[in-house]
């Protein structure tokens, strides 16, 4: 049984399986993106209700952009709909919404959508809910390595200096900009078991819980069996478990 009073501080979720599931369902694919943007929002809820401090879903990578143009012009349509249709419920639970990504490139309408997200909820003081949104692990890297690059030639670091924090802080997820840190546990639908290009550098340590359901099936219930999973490991961060006495 999940215990209340060990959530992980960061969940992560690589949304798999939308495809697959309206091909199992017989509908078009725009269909299966809708399902699991209904499966996000229940998810989003119920980690709030666990007490979850940051959630983040890997929504749109940079590799998405090879799809249809109808497909991925549904995509940010959905996006679009659910900011217009949740935006209030999430402000009232206290949720603040962060995107995780190079957002210079989303359409005029979503990028309007994501802005009026983030200014809305930039108050609130529950739950982070960060949308990792036309992101690619390898170009977070890049983009941190190159803002380094810059300030050691500006004289303002020194190159034989730089620590895992100084890279740690320019990258989406760290203190410049989300602040939540690496994630406790990443989970994936679908029965897949690869990263995906997704926060590479933050997994050093992060649990992986592999399940099968495509996300649209991925219910609250199941969520919780994941993070019990997440529970009943033993984290040692490269070291060893203390031998018991006696």
């Amino acid at each position: 049984m999940l215990d209340k009073e060990r959530i992980p501080r960061h969940v992560a979720i690589i949304m798999d399986g939308n495809g697959r599931w309206a091909t199992k369902h017989g509908v078009p694919r725009l269909a299966g993106h809708n399902a699991g943007m209904k499966a996000m929002k229940e998810i989003v809820k119920r980690s709030h209700e666990l007490g979850v401090q940051h959630l983040t879903v890997y929504a749109f990578s940079t590799e998405n952009w090879k799809r249809s143009a109808e497909e991925v012009s549904g995509i940010f349509g959905l996006l679009v709909t659910y900011v217009e249709s949740e935006l209030r419920e999430i402000s009232e639970n206290n949720v603040r919404i962060r995107i995780m990504g190079d957002t210079d490139a989303l359409p005029e309408k979503a990028l309007k959508a994501v802005n009026k997200a983030i200014n809305n909820t930039a108050g609130n003081t529950g739950l982070q809910f960060n949308i990792a949104l036309n992101y690619g692990g390898r170009e977070e890297i890049r983009r941190a390595a190159a803002e380094l690059a810059e300030e050691a030639k500006a004289g303002r670091i020194d190159p034989d200096a730089i620590t895992d924090e100084d890279i740690s802080r320019r990258l989406f997820t760290g203190e410049d900009h989300a602040g939540c840190g690496d994630p406790d546990v990443i989970i994936r639908t679908s029965g897949e078991e690869r990263l995906s290009n997704f926060l590479l550098w933050q997994c050093a340590y992060s649990e992986f819980v592999f399940v099968d359901d495509l996300w649209p099936d991925f219910t609250p219930e199941r969520y919780e069996e994941a993070l019990e999973i997440y529970q009943n490991r033993n984290r040692r961060y490269g070291g060893r478990t203390p031998e018991k006495k006696g």
